[in-house]
């Protein structure tokens, strides 16, 4: 088993605290690891440099079970790796990597996460069929958090 990143450790547990708080800006240093995050209350498309931060808002309609629910008998879900913002297409305007309907494969890019101005691409870990998406383009997504649901019969 490997060992969590650090980074992403701490992302995940300064989020909840950072969203409830009000701030714009919060900056914690532990030793060498600083972790800083930011809300910016701006509303433009997902942006095309690494530069720019788009605005978090959280996940909608949670469940008992759950928070996001459980996918529909013999579906998968294709969960975020890392705490970020959520893009569906590579750049504004673009179409999305993948919608509703849609085909996937094994290994198939579906998004981008931007995290600490990188962007990371999220690839589906099950082939099949796009039954449901989660989450719009430009939201903030935790770890573990479901962004497609996927029939793998097709």
């Amino acid at each position: 088993m490997t060992t969590p990143d650090p980074i992403l450790q701490a992302v995940d547990l300064l989020t909840p605290v950072f969203e409830a708080s009000g701030l714009d800006e919060l900056e914690v240093e532990a030793g060498e690891l600083t972790v800083r995050l930011a809300r910016h209350a701006s509303t433009a498309p997902p942006p095309t440099s690494p530069s720019a931060v788009a605005p978090a808002t959280a996940p909608e309609a949670p469940t008992p079970s759950s928070p996001w629910g459980e996918p529909a008998p013999g579906h998968r879900f294709v969960t975020a790796p890392l705490t970020g913002v959520w893009y569906s297409a590579p750049s504004p305007g673009a179409r999305a990597y993948v919608q509703e309907g849609d085909e996937v494969g094994v290994g198939s890019v579906v998004g981008l996460i931007e995290a600490m101005k990188l962007f990371n691409e999220i690839k589906s870990e099950v082939g099949g069929r796009v039954t449901r998406t989660f989450v719009e383009s430009g939201t903030l997504v935790k770890r573990q958090q479901p962004l497609l649901e996927v029939d793998p019969r097709g």
